[in-house]
C-alpha cells in the first residue's frame, strides 16, 4: 500500500519573505533616518536655540533704542580642538551691555606653527536660550581665518542683544572653539597665501 507524502504548503514561505522584506525596509528607513537626524536637529537648535546655539550670520544693525535700564554681563571663553596648536583668546575676559547697545570685543589668535593654516571658530552661547537675542553684525567666525606661519591677528566682533531678551537673564557666556580646518580650507581663503607669497 502507498502513502502519499503531504505536499509541502507554499504559505509558511511566502509569509516569511513578506516578513523579510519588510524588516529590510524598517533597516533602510532607519538608516535613512540616522543620516537625517544631524541636520534635522541643527535646524532645530538654530531655530530654537536650545544646547546653546546661536545664529552664526550677520545680523542687521540694531535700529532699536537702548535700554539703559538693564545691564547684562557678557563672558567670553575660548579654546582650540584637540591637536589644534593655535593660541586664541579674548583681548577682554567680559564686558556689561545694556540691551540694544553695540559693543566690539577682539579676539587674539597667533599660529607657533611653521606652516601656514587655517582655522574656523565655532560659538555656542549659554544659557541656551539666549542665542535668540545675540545678534552679531560683524565676527571672525562668519569666515574660515587664514594664518601665516608664525603669525598673529587680532579680530573683531561686533554685537548687540535684542532688547526683548528676557528680564530673567543677566549673564550670558559666549564660548567660541576653534577648529583646524587647513585641509578643507575654502579656495579662495587658499588664495590669500598664495597673494602674500606672490608680494613678498
Amino acid at each position: 500500500m502507498t502513502t502519499n507524502s503531504p505536499t509541502p504548503n507554499p504559505a509558511p514561505r511566502a509569509d516569511n519573505a513578506r516578513v523579510v522584506r519588510r524588516l529590510l525596509f524598517v533597516v533602510v528607513g532607519m538608516f535613512g533616518f540616522g543620516f537625517a537626524l544631524v541636520p534635522l536637529y541643527e535646524v532645530f537648535c538654530d531655530i530654537t536655540g536650545f544646547n546653546g546655539r546661536t545664529k552664526n550670520e550677520q545680523a542687521a544693525a540694531n535700529m532699536r533704542s537702548v535700554d539703559t535700564s538693564r545691564t547684562i554681563n557678557v563672558q567670553f571663553i575660548t579654546r582650540v580642538n584637540k591637536g589644534m596648536p593655535w593660541g586664541f583668546e579674548p583681548e577682554v575676559k567680559s564686558v556689561r551691555v545694556h540691551p540694544g547697545e553695540t559693543k566690539v570685543v577682539n579676539f587674539l589668535a597667533s599660529n607657533p606653527t611653521g606652516q601656514n593654516m587655517v582655522a574656523q571658530a565655532i560659538p555656542s552661547v549659554a544659557p541656551g536660550e539666549a542665542g535668540l537675542y545675540l545678534n552679531k553684525t560683524e565676527c571672525f567666525c562668519f569666515n574660515q581665518q587664514p594664518l601665516a606661519a608664525g603669525a598673529d591677528t587680532k579680530m573683531p566682533m561686533q554685537f548687540y542683544l535684542d532688547p526683548d531678551i528676557p528680564k530673567h537673564i543677566h549673564t550670558l557666556t559666549l564660548s567660541y572653539t576653534m577648529y583646524d580646518m587647513t585641509a578643507n580650507a575654502q579656495p579662495d581663503v587658499l588664495a590669500t597665501f598664495e597673494a602674500a607669497t606672490s608680494a613678498d
